[in-house]
């Protein structure tokens, strides 16, 4: 090893064992579905259970009506190599979401929050999915936590008061079925009270009744009854509360009043499915992606990219790692710009080793300020707008103390403070089945509270552009480029890590970090997540207000004032966070020769969690 952790302190202990673990943003869905494991269920259906209890605590975080995007492998028989594979739960922009449309409506870009913003929910057909394949419960059972907590409530996280205090004001004036959810008796709940969902309990033990009902007898196997629930989802109860609900105005982020567009056609046709992962290999290592549908295949391009320097350009604890990593994902950024969307996109020469070369040749010792896709023989590509500040025509219509936090996917402000973005949860089980699954949307800011379900729809379309010629162009029935991204590790054909964060542009940025420290560092999975973090923001954000900070870095300031010094010198626009401050990953493994499972979670913000056994 060229480098070495710079001290064992850490957080927490890596966990230990062989039975079962699991790792998540919250304790509870951790808790969750490690009860499912004990209770003799498989990681399959302990992620699924802890999902729908991540919709309950984290509601600031992840909601029914968004996305998701997951990432597994199902154990093999001795001797065969398991099969990475990608969980899709990324619903694509409704057909009447034309740009035409949206510029009718006088809006430059997608709003952050309101029902404009959202995309066909995808979550929760998502984990029915992989519930029916590859799980091995009922429905009922699985879903009995979340309805639990919804009914009979769950102490409510401080983060979770503060964004509503964030926003009440918009609640009050603009979203009355929120304020009237979120605030009743026009009060916020203080943090540690016992809050209730009962709407979204009832929501759940009507999809558990459709699973019964159907052709005489009720359906037959478990599979159909699952489908039976799925169906309820997208043609019953659920999309006529969100197709009446696309009749109300309301405010968006954009300061202005909007319907959505979403219709009964969007909810019947979409089908979560699976599909392969896009993998490359890294040091002896497979590491498996979403398509580039998502951003996914960004931490693959910086790995191929850095495969290429010796190992002491790849400690993020140095000056020289941290800059050659931090320029290494600008590259890679870029060509997101450029080519990544739902269409098709020249993936296998993007991670080819001829073009990691050229790619790898800009990278100086000083830093880029600009954003430098390469060139793909016979393509052609056109960059979205490079924006470094954007104030909408409209925005001073909302008044000073009307504010929308969340919009976007914001996850540290360079303050430090945490905010709202995403969930995420891993697990894997004593036969050796592995998930990582990173949930996001229908944040309770990201529009009204459809009264009838108790959560509120999605925002993803805001990663759309109205600029035409992008790959990310807004074009209905085609999928945002979502930043969901969590990652598998491959070795020898078995799974051997998952992990993911929140995080929206900087999930694979962080996960990056992991893995340099753990695969060529010799860093264990805690002492990684605890270690110093970074990022780069020198590429337009994916988030309402699209807007990017030439050569911008963010680091925690635990990474040192010489390595902080010396990336400045090297030309850095260095915004320093607190020590604690940036990442909030995840991880389970499993050592494939000895059967040993292990989990490690990330302390900062208070709320994840391991356990396992």
């Amino acid at each position: 090893m060229a480098y070495t952790p710079p001290a064992k302190f850490q957080t927490r202990p890596d966990l230990a064992g062989t039975f079962g673990m699991t790792s998540s943003t919250h304790w509870l869905a951790t808790a969750t579905a490690q009860a499912v494991l004990e209770r003799g269920g498989n990681a399959f259906d302990a992620a699924v259970a802890g999902a729908f209890v991540l919709h309950i605590v984290e509601p600031h975080l992840n909601g029914p009506g968004g996305d998701m995007t997951g990432i597994f492998a199902v154990a093999g028989q001795p001797g065969q190599s398991a099969q990475p594979m990608v969980l899709m739960g990324q619903g694509p922009a409704p057909l009447a979401a034309t740009r035409e449309h949206y510029l009718a409506e006088g809006l430059e870009l997608v709003p952050g929050s309101g029902a404009l913003a959202a995309a066909v929910p995808g979550a929760v057909d998502a984990w029915l999915v992989l519930l029916r394949d590859h799980g091995t419960w009922e429905m009922e059972p699985v879903l009995a936590f979340a309805i639990d907590y919804a009914r009979r409530g769950h102490p409510v996280l401080e983060r979770v008061v503060a964004t509503i205090a964030t926003v009440s004001t918009l609640f009050q004036e603009h979203w009355p079925t929120s304020a009237a959810h979120w605030m009743p008796d026009g009060r916020l709940p203080e943090a540690g009270e016992l809050i209730t969902n009962e709407p979204w309990a009832r929501g759940l033990d009507r999809l558990i009744a459709a699973s019964h009902e159907g052709h005489a007898g009720g359906p037959e196997s478990r599979e159909d009854r699952i489908d039976a629930a799925r169906l309820e989802w997208r043609e019953g109860f659920v999309a006529q509360a969100i197709v009446d609900f696309m009749g109300v105005t309301h405010r968006h982020s954009s300061g202005t009043d909007h319907r959505g567009v979403i219709a009964p056609a969007d909810l019947t046709a979409f089908e979560a499915y699976t599909e392969p992962a896009t993998t490359v290999q890294f040091r002896g290592h497979t590491i498996a992606k979403t398509g580039p549908w998502g951003q996914g295949p960004v931490l693959l391009q910086m790995l191929t990219i850095l495969e290429g320097f010796t190992d002491e350009h790849l400690d993020p604890s140095t000056a020289l790692g941290a800059h050659t990593i931090l320029e290494a994902e600008k590259l890679a950024m870029a060509d997101r710009e450029a080519y990544y969307g739902d269409e098709s996109v020249p993936m296998e020469y993007l991670l080819s080793g001829d073009y990691a070369d050229s790619r790898r040749a800009l990278i100086g010792e000083t830093a880029s300020h600009e954003v430098r896709p390469g060139v793909v023989p016979g393509v052609e590509f056109t960059l979205p707008p490079l924006r470094e500040e954007y104030l909408p025509p409209a925005l001073g219509a909302l008044g000073g103390d009307v504010g929308f936090a969340g919009v976007g996917e914001p996850t540290v402000s360079p303050t430090g403070e945490m905010r709202g973005d995403t969930c995420h949860i891993d697990v894997v089980d004593r036969w050796g089945n592995m998930v990582s699954a990173t949930p996001s949307g229908g944040w309770l800011q990201s529009s009204p509270t459809i009264p009838a379900l108790g959560f509120c729809l999605g925002s993803r379309l805001q990663m759309t552009w109205l600029d035409e010629g992008s790959p990310s162009t807004l074009v209905p029935g085609k999928r945002p480029r979502t930043t969901l991204t969590p990652t598998l590790v491959m070795k020898d054909g078995q799974a051997v890590a998952a992990l993911g964060s929140p995080g929206g542009d900087q999930q694979d940025q962080w996960q990056l970090l992991y893995l340099l420290r753990t695969i060529v560092g010799g860093y264990t999975p805690q002492q990684a997540i605890d270690a110093p973090a970074l990022h780069t923001t020198s590429f337009p954000s994916s988030f309402w207000p699209r807007t990017w900070t030439p050569g911008g870095s963010v680091v925690e300031d635990r990474l040192g004032e010489a390595v902080i010094a010396e990336l400045e010198a090297r030309g850095h626009v260095i915004t320093r966070s607190p020590g604690w401050s940036l990442g909030r990953i995840s991880a389970v493994t499993r050592d494939a020769a000895t059967g040993i499972l292990g989990a490690a979670a990330n302390p900062r913000g208070h709320q994840g969690y391991a356990a396992g056994r």
